[in-house]
C-alpha cells in the first residue's frame, strides 16, 4: 500500500495551518473566517485546539478580538469591517491568490471586460470578484458558458481563473473564448503546485489495481484530482475519513494507492493507510484460526 508523494497540503495551507497551531500553542482560542481549510476532519482536529469557525456576519461582533483570514483570500470590504471593529488579523491569505488580486485591480478600468474561471460561491472567487469595480466582469464554470457572454468590441478583453482550477478546463475556456475573441488576452493564473499534480497522478493511479482517493467533500480542488484519478484508473474511490472505506472495493488488488488533495492533511492519509492494514490483519489472522 502506497501513499502518492504528490498528495497532500499545498504550501498555502501549511501556511495557513501552521500560523492556527502556532497562534494557539500560546492563546486559548482563534477565530478564523470560514473553514481553515476544505477538510472536515482537519477543522475538526483544529477546533479540538480552539480554533472557532465564524462567518461573515459575526465580525461585527468580535471587536479586539484576533481573526485568522484563510488561504482562500478575502475581498476588501472583509479588510474594512475588520478595521472598523479594531479586529486583529492574522492573515493566510495564498500569496498566489493574492498576487492575482493585485492583477485584478491593477486593470479594474470600465474598458475592460474579465472572464473569470471559477466556481460560483467559491471563497478564493468571492475575495476575486471584489477586487472589481469598474471592468465588467464575467464569471464562468464552463466552455459554453462562454457562448452566452455579449463581448463588448469597443472592450479589451482578459482570461483569469481561480488558481486550483484544472488545467484542462482552462485550456477549454481559453479556446472557446479565442474562438470568438481573438484579440483576448490570456493571463494563466493556475497555482503550479497544483495543477502540476496532475501528471504525477495521473502515473500514479495508472500503476494501482486501486486508489483511494482522501478529499473533504467542499474540495473543490479535490473534486478535480479525483476525476484525474478516474481517468486513469476506473477503480478510483472518493472517500472523506477511513470509515468510509468500502473493503469489496479492494477485493483481488495487489496495489492499493492513497492519494489526496491540496486540503487533504497527511495524517488523514496515514490513518487511512492504517485503517486498511488493520483490516487485513485481522482478516488473515482469522484465516489462520480456521
Amino acid at each position: 500500500m502506497t501513499i502518492s508523494s504528490h498528495a497532500g497540503f499545498c504550501f498555502g495551507v501549511v501556511y495557513a495551518v501552521e500560523m492556527a497551531e502556532a497562534y494557539l500553542a500560546e492563546h486559548p482560542y482563534l477565530y478564523c473566517l470560514g473553514d481553515l481549510v476544505h477538510n472536515d476532519e482537519e477543522v475538526q482536529r483544529l477546533k479540538a485546539k480552539g480554533l472557532r469557525i465564524i462567518s461573515h456576519a459575526d465580525l461585527p461582533n468580535l471587536a479586539g478580538e484576533t481573526v485568522l483570514f484563510r488561504a482562500h483570500g478575502e475581498p476588501p470590504q472583509t479588510y474594512e469591517v475588520a478595521r472598523q471593529h479594531n479586529i486583529r488579523l492574522l492573515d493566510a491569505s495564498c500569496p498566489v491568490v493574492l498576487k492575482l488580486q493585485n492583477r485584478l485591480r491593477e486593470i479594474d478600468f470600465p474598458h475592460i471586460e474579465i472572464i473569470l474561471l471559477g466556481s460560483p460561491g467559491h471563497p478564493e472567487v468571492i475575495g476575486l470578484m471584489g477586487q472589481i469595480h469598474q471592468a465588467t466582469l464575467h464569471v464562468v464554470s464552463s466552455p459554453d458558458e462562454i457562448d452566452q457572454i455579449s463581448f463588448d468590441p469597443e472592450k479589451t478583453v482578459y482570461l483569469f481563473s481561480q488558481t486550483t482550477k484544472a488545467p484542462a478546463l482552462f485550456e477549454a475556456v481559453k479556446n472557446r473564448l479565442l474562438a470568438r475573441r481573438p484579440d483576448a488576452i490570456i493571463a494563466d493564473t493556475l497555482c503550479r503546485q497544483v495543477s502540476n499534480r496532475e501528471p504525477h497522478l495521473a502515473t500514479f493511479a495508472k500503476e494501482q489495481d486501486v486508489v483511494l482517493f482522501v478529499s473533504g467533500k467542499k474540495s473543490s480542488n479535490g473534486k478535480a484530482l479525483f476525476s484525474v484519478c478516474q481517468a486513469a484508473n476506473p477503480r478510483s474511490y472518493f472517500i472523506s475519513s477511513p470509515e468510509e472505506v468500502d473493503f469489496t472495493w479492494l477485493e483481488g488488488a495487489q496495489k492499493i494507492g492513497i492519494a489526496g488533495a491540496t486540503s487533504t492533511p497527511q495524517w488523514l492519509m496515514e490513518a487511512v493507510k492504517a485503517h486498511i492494514e488493520t483490516y487485513f490483519d485481522r482478516k488473515a489472522a482469522a484465516a489462520t484460526t480456521q
